[in-house]
């Protein structure tokens, strides 16, 4: 179960942020509205959400995942793939030292995006993608076993981030699509697949039994509660003209 969430409100400079989704320049407006409402989601599946304010100098802040893994056992600042993003480590550092003791970082020549590292359990799958490379998967595994956790790498070809197409969800359940749909990493869970056409929907997040789905996405509105979970829908239309999903906009510990 989570108790604490951390997410950093979007700033003007979002317009300039990285991107291969040819959506058009996000909304800025429309973009604080949906930031506010995915906050009031987190709060309201009972976690307390602090708030950071916005960093216009980097355009992509507002995807804060990229910026740390949060573990139970300690937390690692990671080393972000893209060049423009490095400089957001330097603000998140302070941040989670305010709830972690432990805190280990990633270094050169190593990168890691969090977006790449599905847990489950107690387990670590670290995705290798154009911004996750085999130094930085191997300096997260190695830090991850002297926390107690353990690790494993997986080969991307398709997808930006692993956790652009999986989500895991408690109870032995996978939301899957894509490339990662015969995967056999994941073969001792139950997969849930979701449809090409709603690919975008693969990216969820379970928050305290419940699964926060963007919106637009029937198919797998109804399959999530199929499978027993109570899904709630979250506008995302801004942040998917950034190539951002729900479990970027947040740090959920």
């Amino acid at each position: 179960m989570f108790s604490k969430a951390i997410v950093r409100k979007p700033g003007k400079s979002m317009v300039k942020g990285l991107t291969t989704a040819h959506l058009g320049p996000p909304d800025y407006d429309l973009a604080l509205e949906q930031h506010a409402a995915y906050v009031h989601l987190l709060q309201s599946c009972g976690l307390d959400v602090l708030v950071l304010e916005a960093d216009e100098r980097f355009p992509d802040s507002t995807f804060v995942e990229d910026t740390a893994l949060l573990t139970p056992n300690g937390a690692i600042i990671t080393n972000p793939g893209a060049p423009s993003r490095r400089g957001e480590i330097d603000a998140m550092i302070p941040v989670v030292r305010r709830f972690y003791d432990q805190v280990d970082q990633i270094v050169d020549p190593g990168s890691v995006d969090a977006g790449d590292i599905l847990q489950v359990d107690s387990h670590y799958y670290i995705g290798l993608s154009s911004r996750t490379n085999e130094s930085g998967a191997k300096q997260m595994i190695d830090i991850l076993n002297r926390y107690g956790l353990s690790g494993s790498t997986v080969k991307l070809t398709d997808v930006l981030h692993l956790k652009t197409a999986v989500a895991y969800l408690q109870y032995n359940h996978l939301v899957v699509c894509g490339e990662i749909v015969k995967r056999p990493d994941w073969n001792h869970l139950e997969k849930i697949e979701i449809p090409v056409q709603e690919s975008y929907a693969a990216n969820c997040i379970w928050v305290n039994d419940r699964v926060i789905i963007a919106s637009g996405h029937p198919i797998t509105r109804q399959k999530i509660s199929a499978a027993g979970y109570s899904v709630i829908e979250a506008e995302m239309s801004e942040f998917q003209k950034l190539d951002g999903g729900l479990s970027c906009l947040s740090l959920r510990f």
